[in-house]
């Protein structure tokens, strides 16, 4: 069977258990806890699992009731009993959501069934667990597409900051660690999966290259089961990256992230003493707190998504822009088309920035590229893809195209080659011209051709329609809010 296959047994098998009042995003968690104990047996770590709860044992217990005790018995206890700090971290306060032995066994044996491997074929548990959790994060009612960025997007931006061999990269918040995996499947094409490299530099990438940090428990859970099926023993902290515990992420050569949506509950600032600015909106914190954690040696980048909101809030949000003009070179930002998250309405933005060797004076220019207007309507049905931002990677790169990128680009930006792209699309703008608009970033954006010339000029039913548009966006980003608050 073939990875999509796989995929599609797996998650029909979660219809099978509707009945048993398990939606797909607690299927996914319990999935996780036994997949992970099938997973010790095909790559041979099963000596880190207790003897009672290795997977050979829970197969051959033939009397469902006898299973189901057996198994919520191992959800009590394993975290405890295991000395693997993974394993610990997967299991700890995990519960069972189903209720009727019977769904557990047809779990087990569904899963026991598989062939794992194809002689033509490398292991595709990782494969398939991507896939689930893709899956997953299309089910709006699980609110799981919050931890859940498109693969294309995650892959493009990836490429652009073009990791390097013993470099050390971050997300501070995580999701299912996502960025952390594409950097790590990155370097690993480069590398003929590692082996080209030395012992000590084979430990670093499995072990130290890629970490970061995931407030919530479940998502948490899934960023370490897929660390773990790709290979990676990354140290994935379960935690408030706005909190205290995050100034000790620092000092990396690059981070990339998606920080979640929204402000802090009830409206509180976060309790880290070391941000200049505290507010409650927190995109503006983390943004704080990346352009922060990257070295000031030379070479150290971010690429992060963001919504509208961060590029012209008043107030704090000025002085954070203009804090991270001083202190990075911010070069580049991507508007992005709408429809390509789980929730329709929220415009956002890829910023993209080097680490200034001083704290002052480090932009001189940013480049923008509208991918927004005028585009095709993206979502299920025409989902976003790698050929979507052919146009912008020749853009960003200054002429190497997007299927070339990987071989050629080292990311470095040139002014230069970048001067040369004809591209209505592709616009600059001079940190003079951004300052006299009082640090805002919300620049960039092409005339629309539905509202007339010029964006409507001073159309009252273009202007009106426009209205309406910006009110509506407004709304679902409140609602968005509200239902975080709830």
């Amino acid at each position: 069977m073939s990875a999509e296959e796989i995929a599609n047994k797996l998650w029909r098998l979660c219809d099978i258990l509707r009945d048993d009042g398990v939606t797909y995003h607690q299927y996914l968690n319990e999935l996780t806890y036994i997949l992970f104990l099938k997973l010790s047996e095909v790559k041979e770590f099963k000596e880190d699992i207790p003897k009672e709860y290795q997977w050979s044992k829970l197969v051959a217990t033939k009397d469902n009731k006898e299973l189901f005790d057996l198994y919520r018995d191992m959800l009590a206890n394993i975290s405890t009993k295991a000395k693997n700090a993974t394993i610990t971290e997967i299991y700890t306060n995990a519960s069972t959501t189903l209720r009727k032995p019977v769904n557990l066994r047809t779990l087990i044996t569904a899963i026991d069934g598989i062939d794992w491997f194809e002689d033509t074929e490398r292991d595709k548990i990782a494969t398939i667990y991507e896939n689930l959790l893709e899956r997953n994060a299309g089910e709006k009612k699980s609110g799981a597409g919050q931890y859940f960025t498109p693969r294309p997007l995650i892959n493009i931006m990836v490429d652009l900051m073009a990791p390097q061999v013993g470099e050390k990269w971050n997300d501070p918040a995580a999701g299912t660690f996502g960025f952390m995996i594409a950097a790590d499947q990155y370097l690993r094409e480069k590398t003929d999966n590692y082996f080209k490299l030395s012992a000590k530099e084979r430990k670093f990438q499995i072990e130290k290259a890629f970490s970061g940090s995931e407030l919530v428990q479940d998502a948490h859970r899934l960023a370490l089961m897929n660390a773990k099926l790709h290979g990676l023993e990354s140290v994935i902290h379960m935690g408030d990256t706005l909190s205290e515990e995050g100034k000790k992420m620092k000092d990396y050569d690059g981070v990339l992230a998606n920080p979640p949506f929204g402000t802090k509950k009830g409206g509180e600032r976060p309790t880290r003493d070391d941000l200049t600015f505290l507010t409650s909106n927190k995109q503006l914190n983390f943004l704080q707190h990346i352009y922060r954690s990257l070295h000031k040696r030379g070479g150290a980048r971010a690429a992060v998504v963001l919504p509208d909101n961060v590029l012209f809030e008043d107030g704090d949000g000025q002085r954070i822009r203009k804090d991270l003009m001083d202190k990075c070179n911010l070069h580049t930002i991507l508007r992005l088309p709408t429809g390509i998250f789980y929730a329709q309405g929220v415009k956002t933005n890829v910023l993209f920035f080097e680490r200034g060797n001083t704290e002052t004076g480090n932009t001189k220019k940013i480049w923008f590229y509208d991918l927004r207007t005028n585009m095709e309507s993206l979502g299920k049905r025409n989902p976003l893809a790698r050929n979507h931002f052919a146009d912008f990677v020749l853009a960003y790169t200054g002429g190497i195209a997007i299927d070339k990128v990987k071989e050629k680009y080292d990311g470095k930006v040139s002014d230069k080659k970048r001067e040369k792209i004809n591209d209505p699309r592709w616009q600059v703008f001079t940190r003079e011209a951004i300052a006299g608009k009082n640090d805002s970033l919300d620049v960039g954006l092409i005339a629309d051709e539905s509202l007339g010339k010029n964006g409507g000029g001073d159309d009252p039913i273009a202007l009106a329609n426009a209205a309406k548009t910006e009110l509506t966006t407004i709304m679902r980003e409140l609602d968005l809010i509200i239902n975080e608050l709830s």
